[in-house]
């Protein structure tokens, strides 16, 4: 039996989400073909001797693209067996069922994918499909991903560095799932406030084949490096052990960046070129609406401790929600330039607009109740409207800008158009920003170069 594993799209990054299961099945003697659809082609041919095709769908855009791209599978093998497995596979299982997908796997999904090859092969490849996703939590022993058949890492999104020079990227996971309930995260529906260690030996051995062709710096994927705060510590010491010249970013919630203050120098010491944190808000209200467990104040603090710790900080925002204001953007506006964050900001983050998908613990709140309009199939999303139409109309006006400016200009000319862009929509004169013709900082902050994040 033959199985085409495919990725649409994961950032930039090399996909986790193919390697790991192909280790799986190749260890279990099925032949497995990886497509990576952000780096390559689809292959026709492979798909017309797949007798599964498994859609990695581990975030919004990748679903979308997945979807469309069904199609064209479907039109090349009509019997071929589509399985979807990943966060948004359970969460739009009811569509993907109307789009042909006959098995919907999530969470921990290595296991499943093998399950259902070898059901196919037992029941002589027609097994009646289950009408339910097919979701565990179960802790597992991971293997070594098989990278074998994905496209060069030099391919991927590189680390650019403050003197201009790149680093190819590794990218891979210690851990999945969260253990906390943020009310817009697509992990809560699925992991439900629990969280999965990859073992240490296994991420170690996973970097070392990355390093091996030609990766310097490894992203790690955890929703949060410091939910298993012991494993992250043990496994960066271990790999500054292994490869002292090696660098690495993680992403870390901003309470655990308080809670745990006093590991970042651990960090700083073991090659951490920065820290993503999604503040989403300086809003106080809306940071309780999405169940952030942090406020405006924790974010200023957490600035300070990583400055004083030599943590380079990368804040991530939901710029544009239903509850803000001109003048709260404005303010997220100021903030950042107050508190000198303006470098460290991808200008993406400044138009992002909040996305509410199906299963979202935001539809548990009466606020988000009162505003949307029904789930839109093609933008995989409850449709909502800004009470103030400028806003909406700001962020279209933010988010094509961006994307037309992005690749050609550096982050404070970009941010600084989008402020006269603000102030036009307010009819007010466009003060003038201290950080506009001040010179570039000292140092720079390292950035990945592949802008987008949801």
């Amino acid at each position: 039996m033959k199985v085409v594993l495919i990725s649409t799209y994961e950032m930039g990054r090399q996909p986790f989400g193919l390697a790991s299961p192909a280790a799986w099945l190749r260890r279990a003697e099925i032949e497995v073909c990886c497509l990576d659809l952000s780096r390559q082609r689809l292959d026709e041919e492979a798909i017309r001797n797949a007798d599964v095709v498994a859609f990695y769908l581990p975030m919004h855009t990748a679903t979308r693209i997945a979807l469309k791209v069904a199609e064209r599978v479907r039109a090349l093998k009509p019997g071929a067996h589509l399985c979807a497995y990943g966060l948004y596979a359970p969460m739009n299982q009811e569509l993907l069922r109307k789009m042909g997908f006959k098995t919907i796997i999530g969470g921990e999904f290595e296991g499943g994918l093998v399950s259902l090859v070898r059901g196919l092969q037992g029941a002589g490849g027609t097994p009646a499909p289950s009408t339910r996703a097919a979701v565990t939590l179960a802790k597992q022993q991971f293997l070594v991903p098989d990278r074998d058949g994905l496209p060069d890492l030099a391919g991927y999104a590189q680390l650019t560095l403050p003197d201009g020079s790149r680093r190819v990227v590794g990218y891979t996971e210690a851990s999945r799932g969260c253990k906390h309930l943020c009310r817009h995260c697509p992990i809560v529906p699925v992991y439900n406030g629990r969280f999965r260690i990859v073992q240490r030996d296994v991420v170690l051995a996973d970097i070392r084949q990355q390093v091996a062709r030609g990766a310097r710096h490894i992203t790690f994927g955890d929703p949060d490096f410091f939910n298993g705060a012991k494993h992250a510590l043990e496994l960066v010491r271990s790999l500054h052990a292994q490869d002292p010249r090696l660098t690495y970013d993680v992403t870390i919630k901003v309470e655990h960046l308080l809670k745990y203050a006093g590991l970042l120098s651990t960090l700083r010491e073991t090659g951490c070129s920065f820290v993503t944190t999604a503040v989403e808000s300086v809003d106080d209200r809306v940071l309780e609406i999405l169940d952030k467990g942090h406020t405006r104040a924790d974010f200023v603090r957490v600035v300070g401790v990583c400055r004083r710790t030599g943590i380079n900080l990368v804040p991530t925002f939901v710029a544009f929600n239903p509850w803000i204001t001109l003048e709260g953007y404005r303010d997220l506006l100021k903030t950042l330039i107050e508190l000198d964050l303006v470098d460290h900001v991808a200008p993406i983050q400044l138009a992002i607009r909040l996305l509410i998908p199906q299963g979202s613990r935001l539809l548990e709140r009466s606020e988000v109740q009162q505003i949307v309009r029904g789930f839109d199939e093609t933008a995989l999303c409850y449709r909502w409207e800004h009470p103030d139409p400028r806003v909406d109309a700001l962020q279209r006006d933010v988010e094509a800008w961006v994307q037309e400016a992005a690749p050609r200009a550096d982050r404070r000319s970009v941010f600084c158009e989008v402020w006269r862009r603000l102030h036009r929509v307010l009819d007010n004169p466009v003060a003038p920003l201290p950080v506009e013709d001040a010179p570039l900082p000292r140092a720079a902050i390292p950035f990945l170069n592949e802008p987008w994040y949801c």
